[in-house]
């Protein structure tokens, strides 16, 4: 028979306290998105007025109206948005490529020139070339107003590919001799056994990449010279600074500060989007790696 440990009063009054400010954590977490969705839908003057609201009282979508009309910003948004999706799923697999198969590779005890290669490594997460220097070598290299100027000088991460390295160690050396004594090459560990013991990994790490390739724009604003080939954060950010620019009067249609709201609305849910379905990896793999060194 199964006897159920019933809890003291303290350990009642000790869960009652941890849910509470949990939920008082996350109430405080999410009002501030919630205030700017309600803003996003507000005229300005409700904005100036009220100095925190969860509903407008005059709800409008002129902002979005705008920023969606094709005869207006609807051409560049669209476009843009295409852009920054695929640069952001092959970005993102090319990050997760390079930064497997290296952890891979250094995890392996009999790698030769193992500890050169991991010294360089940790060297370039202690020192860096700077803005001018990595402009010049994307411009010598060509890659200079192409969409590989986005892509490929972050191509790896060295903090993500140690950690990802620590987690192809602790994975068990029985599995990786059963296979070799079977017969099967190293790449074929590799994809066979490492990799699908890896998925909570490299689905963090991939949301990871994948919301730094969403939200780049400062790379493409150095980079990229055409504007048809600008990414989605870049087009909004040019269409704030624009409304910042254009508008004085605070009962024009489209206030600064809704079109400031819409933006970051329009710019966030999308990642948000994909967030639910790594969410069941995320839990198990966010701190995996992070104690064997």
């Amino acid at each position: 028979m199964i006897s159920i440990k019933r809890k003291s009063i303290g350990d009642v009054i000790g869960d009652v306290v941890i849910y509470t400010l949990l939920t008082i954590l996350a109430i405080i977490m999410v009002i501030p998105f919630i205030y700017v969705i309600a803003a996003s839908f507000a005229p300005e003057y409700e904005i100036q007025t009220r100095p925190l609201f969860l509903f407008p009282n005059e709800p409008t979508l002129d902002a979005y109206a705008r920023i969606f009309d094709p005869a207006d910003m609807g051409g560049k948004v669209f476009r843009s948005l295409g852009i920054s999706v695929c640069v952001t799923a092959i970005g993102t697999l090319i990050n997760l490529f390079f930064t497997a198969t290296m952890a891979y590779g250094l995890s392996r005890k009999n790698l030769v020139g193992k500890k050169p290669l991991l010294n360089m490594v940790l060297f370039t997460m202690v020192f860096g070339g700077g803005m001018i220097p990595t402009f010049l070598v994307v411009k010598s290299l060509g890659m200079y107003d192409t969409y590989a100027a986005l892509i490929l000088p972050g191509a790896i991460s060295a903090y993500n590919m140690l950690i990802v390295r620590n987690f192809f160690m602790d994975l068990p050396q029985g599995l990786e001799e059963a296979a070799s004594i079977d017969g099967c090459s190293d790449i074929g560990i590799f994809v066979k056994i490492a990799l699908p013991l890896s998925l909570p990994c490299l689905a963090t790490f991939g949301l990871f990449y994948a919301v730094g390739h969403w939200n780049n724009y400062f790379g493409a604003l150095l980079y990229l010279n055409d504007q048809n080939k600008y990414p989605f954060q870049l087009v909004l950010r040019n269409i704030v600074m624009q409304s910042q620019e254009t508008q004085t009067d605070p009962n024009a249609l489209i206030p600064e500060d809704t079109m400031k709201m819409a933006v970051i609305v329009i710019g966030t849910v999308p990642i948000l989007i994909v967030y639910p379905f790594l969410q069941k990896h995320f839990a198990a793999g966010v701190m995996v790696g992070a104690i064997k060194g």
